[in-house]
């Protein structure tokens, strides 16, 4: 079985994600995803990051699908910080003989040699990342190339341009604009419903 593992902040989750996750799931012919959100980004600082309890919840009303499993594996994980190493190892351990296929956006592939424990990560799973901006075709290809001589195996698929960002979704609420065509209808009514990312957000870390 081909297994997708699609991990980010998710924050919110946007249609750009699910078209993104679709896509990856026919480009590399995928027998499952699944959609991991993270806990707390080793690389980078989120601001107005929801709780991890509701980032899960617009998750998997976003996701419905028989191939798709949200999991709560890295919000579960102690300690501050999650490392794709470690979720790749304990994905591992649940899925023996699975082939996992790690789902990157182009700014982190052409940072995965610098990633902890690279090695490694290398060796538990394809390193996958979606060719969305032309202007980095050749630089994707380059890199991926270069991982390969790393021990790496990788696959660059064809994608369509994403042409919305969570922060545009988390500017939209804080304005009181309608998020249609921005999130799945499902996800739209829960930011409504639990008051996130606009005025009285009492969102935190999860």
């Amino acid at each position: 079985m081909k297994i997708g593992v699609y991990g980010g902040t998710f924050n919110p989750v946007h249609s750009g994600h699910v078209k993104l996750a679709e896509a990856y799931l026919k480009g590399l012919e995928l027998d499952r995803m699944l959609v991991i959100p993270a806990k707390t980004p080793p690389h980078k600082r989120v601001a107005h990051l929801a709780s991890g309890a509701d980032r899960l919840a617009m998750c998997r009303l976003a996701f419905p699908g028989t191939e798709y499993e949200v999991s709560d594996l890295e919000l579960n994980r102690p300690g501050e910080k999650s490392y794709t190493v470690d979720t790749l190892e304990e994905l591992n351990r649940r899925y023996p003989g699975q082939e996992l296929y790690l789902l990157t956006g182009s700014d982190m592939f052409l940072t995965l040699d610098q990633w902890h424990e690279s090695q490694r990560i290398f060796q538990l799973a394809v390193m996958c990342v979606g060719e969305r901006e032309p202007h980095l075709q050749e630089r994707l290809k380059t890199k991926a190339r270069e991982l390969e001589a790393l021990g790496a195996r990788c696959r660059v698929v064809q994608l369509e341009p994403l042409v919305v960002s969570s922060t545009q979704v988390r500017d939209r609420v804080e304005r009181g604009e309608p998020l249609t065509g921005l999130v799945p209808p499902q996800v739209e009514q829960y930011i409504q419903a639990h008051g996130l990312y606009g005025n009285g957000d009492t969102s935190g870390p999860f």
